[in-house]
């Protein structure tokens, strides 16, 4: 086993360990524990006894082609995967028990026999996979980020996407995150109000640089990969941020002194502070230099009450059941917080219901282009800019 392979190991362990907002404790709080159960008694049905034919793309260090569950859906049929290098195309095959491959997206894109394409391939590539899914008449769900620091390939992908009338999604895991889906349950209901203040904060030490396709990870500005972050209010409310100040901060790590990475990013931490359409404010982060902390968490305040976690404190009556749907029988859970099935399921079925899937193309570049914004204020030293909305 490789020494990166160890490392992505032990990342995703303490992920696991320090998600829900109970990083501090080490590990999950009796309440969340006892949402899990809840989750796990309730009964799944199914919307369709179809099978949707998925192609997917991208097993690269995080092994994200086969790490969302396409493979155990019983409304799913793996028909093809790909990856650009042999022995990772074969470990895709193997772990999605497909017996079809194609050396590239672009081949495998012109089968005519898949209907849906599952992009995990590395982030530059995102929007322009997605977009070349699309025009071949498949829908599409996509790894994050939407768009890989470009507000012109947003609207792009935007352009596309209402062309084509295909479905898009963009497999946010914070949105199916215990909290946040709790979150955004109180928040329909009526529980919270207007939210006067928000938080997301997402934390990833690395002591040495975890390894990428041509290298796209070294030197990354950090608010270019926001959405684990900025889910905690564009997926909680569905409302907009609409301008930003940002100050960035270099924590020393080598890969990001001058002259060191491609991007020619001086930051390894950005705190960003957005004014949202509510007219309240939100407090998003990417954070590298902090020593040895790995989460993914957020808090909403609001006018009648807040979260820090999954239970309401608040004014609010006869709120809703805020616990997940329940997964297919035989689909894990999966990372992140158990969000994985949750998003393979949400993309599934919103094929199978003919809808909007939950983070359809608006939300999904809602929540990752303040953070190019963001990145640009920092460069400018914290200077207020507006967001463009798309």
């Amino acid at each position: 086993m490789s020494d990166n392979s160890i490392y992505r190991r032990d990342f995703l362990g303490k992920l696991g360990q320090l998600s829900l907002g109970t990083f501090m404790a080490g590990g999950l709080s009796a309440r969340a524990a006892g949402a899990r159960a809840k989750e796990a008694g309730k009964a799944w049905e199914p919307v369709s006894d179809r099978k949707v034919r998925v192609g997917i793309v991208g097993y690269g260090v995080c092994r994200f082609g086969a790490a969302f569950g396409f493979q155990d859906h019983p409304n799913v049929e793996v028909a093809a995967v790909s990856d650009l290098i042999a022995d990772r195309r074969e470990g895709l095959m193997k772990a999605c028990r497909c017996e079809k491959s194609y050396e590239s997206l672009e081949v495998l894109i012109q089968d005519p026999k898949i209907e849906a394409v599952f992009v995990a391939t590395d982030a530059p590539s995102h929007a322009r996979h997605c977009m070349e899914v699309l025009k071949h008449g498949k829908h599409v769900m996509t790894a994050v980020p939407a768009v890989f620091g470009s507000v012109e390939e947003a609207e792009k992908l935007l352009e596309t996407v209402r062309k084509t009338g295909l479905k898009y999604m963009m497999a946010e895991t914070s949105c199916f995150r215990p909290d946040c889906y709790a979150m955004r349950q109180v928040y329909q209901a009526g529980g919270f109000g207007r939210l006067i203040y928000s938080e997301g904060e997402y934390y990833h030490y690395h002591s040495r640089q975890i390894g990428s396709f041509k290298g796209w990870r070294i030197g990354l500005p950090p608010l270019w990969y926001p959405t684990h972050s900025t889910a905690y209010y564009v997926g909680v409310t569905g409302k907009r941020f609409t301008s930003v100040s940002c100050v960035g901060f270099n924590a020393g790590i080598p890969s990001y002194a001058p002259g060191a990475n491609k991007y020619n990013n001086p930051f390894t931490d950005e705190v960003a502070l957005f004014k949202t359409s509510e007219g309240g404010s939100s407090r998003m982060l990417m954070c590298k230099g902090i020593n040895k902390l790995v989460a993914e968490r957020g808090r909403v305040f609001g006018e009648k009450g807040w979260m820090d976690g999954t239970e309401y404190h608040g004014v609010a009556k006869d709120l809703p059941d805020t616990t997940r749907p329940p997964l297919p029988p035989g689909v894990p859970a999966g990372g992140h917080g158990g969000s994985h099935g949750q998003l393979t399921n949400e993309f599934i079925t919103s094929i199978l219901q003919d809808r909007e899937p939950l983070v359809n193309v608006y939300e999904a570049l809602a929540m990752t282009v303040p953070g190019i914004v963001a990145h640009r204020s920092a460069l400018k030293d914290g200077e207020t800019l507006e967001i463009p909305q798309l």
